[in-house]
């Protein structure tokens, strides 16, 4: 098997990244402080700044995006200018990432002036401060999420996102070109990229350039989407499975009863995970559709592995009757 990649942690984003990547959704516009548009976000969390618009600065998040909804502007335009001027300096110059100002509020002319005058973004967006909080937790979820590339290629069979691994020449593409001919779907091959998000969902994509596209021994590289539909391609989707590939060997063992369960770790998640040896005139396809389909049986408390053997215990029971089957 090749060497797995480390994971990465991102530790931090800058709010330029932040405010390109959502830009459009977010409806996000620069208003002041440009210059500062490098500024570091260190946590994923949002703050309302309520208690430090009135000089209360424990346990102040200066490591988080400051959102000022109506509450905030409506509040600082009901004190002097000065005091505005010197709550925001006092706010800005504990380095906050940036400011935001929702509902298409006009910002008080100190809190500009203060922007400017410390480079601090200040960002304008014409979302409500429910939506954009909603919203804007999502996107800093996603790029704040722990990340890792596998080598392998990830399908969406039956409902399930099954990631197949295997050595270099194992038949994984070719799995997966007959899963898309039943009607499948491809989500990357070759190159893996998984995140995840909120601690427990693990999310593969491929990379933008070879998205659609898959390499097949003796073909070359083909356009799924252009031969099968688009339908036959996905650009993400949760990892629920993991099956290996490995080349057949007479002293194998396999697994017989299903009884034992393997785990497969990707980012400190277990996931299950489940071992093919490859020998001719054994369709992998058909095994992998079957193991999906399994694995959604499981995931809803059905597992007729163990279901069996509890039937053939109770069979051989003392006091077990046939006709109580």
């Amino acid at each position: 098997m090749p060497i797995r990649p480390r994971s990465k942690i991102v530790e931090s984003i800058t709010v330029l990244d932040f405010f390109n990547t959502g830009r459009d959704q977010l409806k996000m516009s620069i208003v002041a402080g440009e210059r500062g548009i490098k500024s570091l976000v260190h946590d994923k969390s949002i703050n309302r700044p309520a208690l430090a618009l009135t000089g209360y600065f424990k346990s102040f998040a200066t490591k988080r995006v400051q959102v000022f909804g109506a509450g905030e502007i409506a509040y600082l335009r009901d004190i002097k200018e000065d005091k505005q001027y010197k709550v925001m300096t006092d706010i800005a110059r504990r380095h906050i990432p940036c400011m935001i100002v929702t509902r298409n509020l006009v910002p008080p002319q100190a809190m500009v002036e203060v922007a400017n005058e410390n480079d601090t973004p200040l960002i304008r967006t014409s979302h409500s401060t429910r939506d954009f909080l909603a919203m804007a937790t999502l996107q800093l979820e996603n790029m704040f999420a722990p990340r890792v590339s596998e080598h392998g290629t990830l399908m969406d069979v039956k409902g399930m996102g099954v990631l197949i691994r295997g050595d270099s020449g194992v038949g994984k593409s070719e799995c997966a070109l007959a899963l898309v001919e039943r009607g499948y779907s491809l989500v990357a091959d070759d190159k893996v990229n998984i995140k995840l998000i909120n601690e427990k969902d693990l999310v593969g994509t491929s990379n933008e350039i070879n998205r659609g596209y898959m390499e097949c021994r003796g073909l070359g590289i083909i356009d799924v989407a252009e031969l099968f539909g688009i339908r036959a391609v996905r650009t993400e989707k949760s990892i629920n499975l993991v099956i290996t590939f490995t080349a057949w060997k007479e002293t194998d063992e396999e697994e017989r009863t299903g009884l034992e369960q393997e785990y497969f770790d990707i980012l400190g998640i277990q996931v299950p995970h489940v071992r093919f040896a490859v020998k001719p005139g054994r369709d992998l396809a058909r095994l992998v559709e079957v193991a999906s389909m399994v694995q959604a049986l499981k995931m809803i408390g059905h597992d007729s592995a163990k279901e069996f053997n509890e039937r053939l215990i109770r069979q051989m029971t003392p006091d077990y009757h046939a006709d109580g089957i």
